[in-house]
């Protein structure tokens, strides 16, 4: 079964060709990243105006490279939400009018289901093998920071979430305060990598009697430290010392893993689960996939991290199980942007 999958839930154009809901047979990505960095963030209308002139080419790109025609899909895959509302509405237009031009099923799927689903993108994995449910889901997209359990396909239980920023925010903000430009995520972990473990460690922000996570706290934290070092404002002469940015960052990101490690592994003890899976942009952060790894007593199981950020492979990869379930057609599916999972 080859399906088309088409992610816009934010500023990359994405389509890619997934067979049997395992196998990659293309997977291009337009990214927006370069124009919105002289920003310092996403810029929803821009973004919007973007994804259309993207879309097509980026889809049909994805077909060569497949070398399958659309008319030969077995489905036509679409993020409906969470996402930027216009983003989403240039994909899901799109979706429905290939689809609905060749008479090929429709499908709809959550951003954060298919950020779950790119566990499942080897080609030497056999889809009809089920994974050790129940599994523990820590996801990190956009404005998300979720822990969800999943005991089957389909089947999620949204068991604690972030309570203001979400982890991705936080790196952003951070990324921002130390001078690292945008994406912070990839920057803070560029940064850290010279670090020296020698800056005092930042607070570990929690709820109490809850398994949500808080990294507002964090966030001010790592502020009121940049200011301290005169990192913050930066200095007239924009020069900031690269050593200091360094150990503030590494203290940082150490902060930030053990937030999410630390309530992690409370839930999958608290939940019995068989696996832990790791998804969405930051769980591309090396250093969070080591300590992981390291600390879970169950395995853990972590895309490749291109499969981390977003991209259509996941969404189509999603849409296979739906579809061997027994998916129908929903030609008056609409977006979602506040999309929830669980």
């Amino acid at each position: 079964m080859n399906i088309l999958g088409i992610e816009t839930s934010c500023d990359e154009t994405a389509a890619a060709v997934i067979e049997d809901g395992v196998a990659i047979r293309s997977n291009v990505i337009a990214s927006q990243e370069e124009l919105h960095a002289q920003y310092g963030g996403i810029v929803p209308e821009i973004a919007s105006r973007q994804h259309m002139k993207a879309m097509m080419p980026v889809v049909q790109q994805a077909l060569q490279q497949a070398d399958v025609e659309l008319g030969k899909l077995d489905g036509v895959a679409v993020t409906h939400g969470p996402g930027l509302a216009g983003s989403l509405l240039v994909g899901v237009n799109s979706a429905k009018g290939l689809a609905l031009s060749h008479d090929i099923p429709f499908i709809g799927v959550n951003h954060l289901e298919g950020h779950i689903y790119a566990s499942w993108l080897e080609d030497d994995v056999d889809p009809s093998v089920e994974p050790g449910f129940p599994l523990m889901c820590l996801i990190t997209s956009g404005g998300h920071t979720d822990l969800i359990v999943m005991r089957g396909h389909g089947d999620y239980t949204l068991i604690g979430r972030t309570r203001d920023d979400a982890a991705g925010e936080a790196f952003d903000k951070a990324a921002r305060v130390l001078g690292l430009g945008f994406p912070g995520g990839p920057a803070i972990q560029r940064a850290a990598e010279s670090g020296t473990g020698a800056e005092p460690r930042l607070p570990r922000p929690s709820v109490k009697g809850s398994l949500d996570f808080s990294f507002s706290g964090l966030k001010t934290a790592v502020l009121r430290r940049a200011e301290e070092k005169g990192l913050y404002p930066p200095p007239k002469n924009g020069e900031l010392d690269p050593q200091q940015v360094a150990e503030v960052s590494q203290a940082f990101q150490e902060a930030m893993v053990d937030c999410m490690v630390t309530r992690t592994l409370k839930a999958a003890e608290d939940h019995g689960v068989r696996g832990i899976l790791l998804g969405g942009g930051v769980a591309s952060n090396s250093h969070l996939r080591r300590q992981m790894a390291d600390k879970s007593p169950v395995q853990v199981v972590v895309p490749r991290p291109a499969l981390c950020t977003d991209n259509g492979a996941m969404i189509g990869a999603a849409a296979f199980f739906h579809l061997r379930g027994g998916a129908r057609r929903s030609w008056d599916l609409d977006v979602v942007p506040g999309l929830r999972l669980g």
